[in-house]
């Protein structure tokens, strides 16, 4: 970046899509300091004046490029691309290469070709990389995900909730945590994505002792995964509750948020929470007994322990009652949540 000068041109290339889609010339430093990311403040930023805008329909496809360019000479460069796309910034090595890729950038920007785009592929999947320990003691860098939430799905069957439903019932459990929280006199987070949702007419977003923004502690995708979680309670930088609400039969997204928290951080010791409706507990035990979840260092099954939606409705009436939250401690719930053991007597024995 300290190489870039007024009068240089970025040309813009789109992921996944793997089209040419844009040229800007470089006018200098920018003085703008909002926000525009969630993760990063990006402070390095250009000023720029737009030369070729394209749709991601109307690109320039990097497969019209092979053989005409340095970096896609053959089909051995196919992908990889002699790892030019791999960074950005990245300075072209041959001015030729740019001055073909402007040229057909301005082409098409005057005799616009339209190619259809794979919806899914304009979705960003980000990845980040995290230092795993190894037996040895050793840190090894391994690449993971942080998924987004799933959208809501329509289930076919009569006993399944309607979507508009659960979702309401959902933001409604969501409230009665925070609002529990906060009479504790804990700080309590709400999943990013939920913000704005609102119950009774409260937005989530607005309650009491609800953070604007998580205690910086942790590294960048364990934040990203305690962001999606559904309701976080904390005292001071300390996690001391992690709630997933489930409401459909999904039941699995939650606890693989749930693992995915442990397996970055492995000697967290907080409390974990999947809350349901009682109808669904079968379907909570079965999912926190598979393999993946029972067979690990720390067995998930020992750690996350279910809390019923009656129950949930059970221990804010009596705490209404009694007016005692600002004397509980967070830690309460665990003799009102359930764990299940997986010691069931099995009816063979295994092959």
């Amino acid at each position: 970046m300290s190489r870039v000068k007024p009068g240089d041109i970025f040309l813009c290339y789109l992921t996944h899509v793997m089209r040419w889609v844009g040229a800007l010339e470089i006018i200098g430093q920018s003085t703008d300091k909002r926000r525009i990311w969630q993760d990063d403040e990006y402070p390095v930023r250009l000023e720029v004046r737009p030369l070729v805008m394209l749709s991601p329909e109307n690109g320039i496809p990097m497969e019209e490029l092979r053989g005409k360019v340095s970096f896609y000479s053959s089909l051995k460069d196919k992908g990889k691309y002699r790892g030019l796309v791999r960074g950005s910034p990245n300075r072209l090595a041959e001015p030729k290469d740019a001055e073909l890729i402007l040229g057909l950038l301005r082409g098409a920007a005057q005799n616009p070709v339209s190619r259809p785009v794979d919806p899914r592929k304009l979705t960003r999947k980000p990845f980040f990389g995290v230092l795993r320990e190894k037996s040895s003691g050793k840190k090894q860098p391994v690449v993971v995900s942080v998924p987004e939430p799933e959208e809501p799905r329509t289930e076919s069957r009569a006993s399944a909730e309607a979507p508009e439903s659960a979702a309401t019932r959902h933001t409604e459990i969501q409230y009665e945590l925070l609002a529990l929280g906060a009479e504790m006199g804990l700080d309590v987070w709400v999943a990013r994505n939920d913000r704005n949702r609102v119950w009774n007419g409260t937005t989530l977003g607005s309650m009491p002792r609800i953070l604007q923004e998580l205690p910086v502690q942790f590294d960048r995708v364990t934040t990203r995964t305690i962001e999606l979680i559904d309701v976080v309670w904390l005292r001071g930088n300390s996690i001391v509750g992690a709630f997933e609400v489930e409401c459909t039969t999904s039941v699995y997204s939650g606890l693989l948020r749930m693992g995915d928290l442990l397996a970055l951080q492995p000697n967290l010791d907080i409390s974990l929470y999947l809350v349901a409706p009682d109808e669904r507990r079968s379907k909570v035990e079965q999912e926190l007994l598979r393999p993946t979840f029972r067979l690990r260092e720390r067995p998930l099954n020992k750690m996350c322990g279910f809390l019923a939606f009656s129950k949930l409705s059970e221990v804010r009436r009596g705490i209404d009652t009694l007016g005692g939250a600002s004397h509980l401690k967070p830690t309460f719930l665990k003799s009102v949540a359930e764990y299940f053991a997986g010691d069931a007597v099995l009816d063979e024995e295994p092959a």
